[in-house]
């Protein structure tokens, strides 16, 4: 551990302002060479208060892998970066490099971050992008329904951190008070000839605390903050330990499907109108169910229309 750990982790401990003379005393250090630590922490991010008798140490939002980690996800297998192209690509990377998973990608900033069917995304600095890699190892039919797992996961630790209720749109979307906050995004690598699934990627990409005014003109009426308040009640350290937290034991409590219970309580798009397309024609119908294998079912004038992927439009919500 660093100098600078050293002295984070005893201004945490402690709670209080600690003196300059106490660090040196417990690090074996000269009070110069703390007050540079210091320095160093508050150039990260940090913030510390400084007094005539000491240091006072301040919550502060700087990602710290040591603090979103859990038995599932220890630290030594979360890779944050300052800036990344996209966490999916690091992630797939790592697939490359036979990485040990459960592995978390997380990126201050990504400047090449994409949604599904490659539409950009917009990746200011100081929200939250991540991507979890798994090895399921795993038939088609056998692998777990990982993103409406995600979804769930995701709507619950935001609900939690809140105090609100979030919503999914079929069926990777997290909306909060009729905005988009959340979109996940899930790909999976395939084993051919062994007909099994070798990897999966889930990403996701959350607007945790900004000035909406901040979104591109064309996104202001669609996107939505968790926190658009300049000092969220928690840090985004917080928030992605719950998400994954909820995730695990989630998957952990498979095969019982209450998850799907909780996804259908909380869909948005479930006795709605709802818009879609199918080898180029346009349908338009009643969203009457979520099947057990995740499947939106669709009342139309042609019938009922099942979907297992794609997108629906919900002109209602914009």
């Amino acid at each position: 551990m660093s100098t600078k750990q050293k002295i984070l982790t005893q201004l945490r401990q402690d709670g209080g302002t600690v003196s300059g003379e106490k660090l040196a005393d417990i690090l074996g250090i000269s009070r110069t060479a703390v007050w540079k630590a210091v320095r160093e922490l508050e150039k990260k991010g940090y913030q510390i208060e400084h007094f005539p008798n000491g240091y006072h140490y301040l919550t502060s939002d700087v990602l710290e892998k040591e603090l979103m980690s859990n038995e599932v996800l220890p630290a030594s297998t979360i890779f944050i970066k300052e800036e990344t192209a996209s966490t999916m690509d690091d992630a797939k990377v790592a697939a490359i490099n036979q990485q040990k998973t459960p592995a978390l990608f997380i990126a201050e900033k990504q400047t090449g971050g994409h949604g599904r069917f490659g539409r950009s995304f917009f990746s200011p600095k100081g929200q939250i992008y991540m991507s979890l890699l798994l090895t399921p190892n795993q038939t088609f039919e056998e692998l777990p329904q990982y993103t409406v797992l995600a979804a769930v996961a995701l709507s619950l630790a935001i609900d939690h951190c809140t105090g609100k209720q979030t919503q999914i749109k079929w069926v990777n979307d997290i909306y909060l008070e009729g905005k988009k906050v959340c979109g996940i995004l899930s790909e999976a690598n395939s084993n051919f000839e062994a007909g099994r699934i070798k990897h999966v990627i889930l990403g996701c990409g959350i607007n945790f605390s900004l000035d909406p005014q901040n979104f591109p003109e064309n996104l202001q009426t669609k996107a939505g903050v968790i926190f658009p308040q300049e000092n969220p009640p928690v840090t985004r350290n917080q928030l992605i330990q719950l998400i994954w937290q909820y995730f695990f034991e989630l998957v952990e409590d498979l095969p019982n499907k209450e998850y799907l219970d909780i996804y259908r309580k909380k869909s948005l798009v479930l006795g709605r109108t709802v818009q879609f397309s199918q080898q180029g024609v346009t349908y338009s119908g009643k969203a009457t169910e979520i099947t057990d294998t995740g499947e939106l079912v669709v009342q139309t004038k042609q019938g009922n229309k099942t979907l297992s992927s794609g997108e629906i439009s919900l002109k209602a919500i914009y």
